[in-house]
């Protein structure tokens, strides 16, 4: 088992990386003025949906 499958399904640390992904795009969306802010949530939806974090999978228990 690689690392990202690991991770995969470790519920704690995804909650952690989404945490911290969020605090991402919410810095670079203030350090921009917000003019960047499409590109911004493109960027995280992509990097989280490489790592298996796909926010609007079905499959997510507690997601609607």
């Amino acid at each position: 088992m690689g690392i990202l499958d690991r991770f995969r399904h470790n519920r704690t640390a995804q909650d952690k990386a989404k945490q911290a992904s969020d605090t991402a795009e919410k810095k670079a969306n203030e350090k921009t003025g917000g003019k960047y802010e499409s590109q911004v949530d493109d960027a995280q939806q992509r990097a989280e949906g490489a790592l298996g974090m796909d926010r609007d999978r079905p499959d997510r228990p507690g997601q609607p």
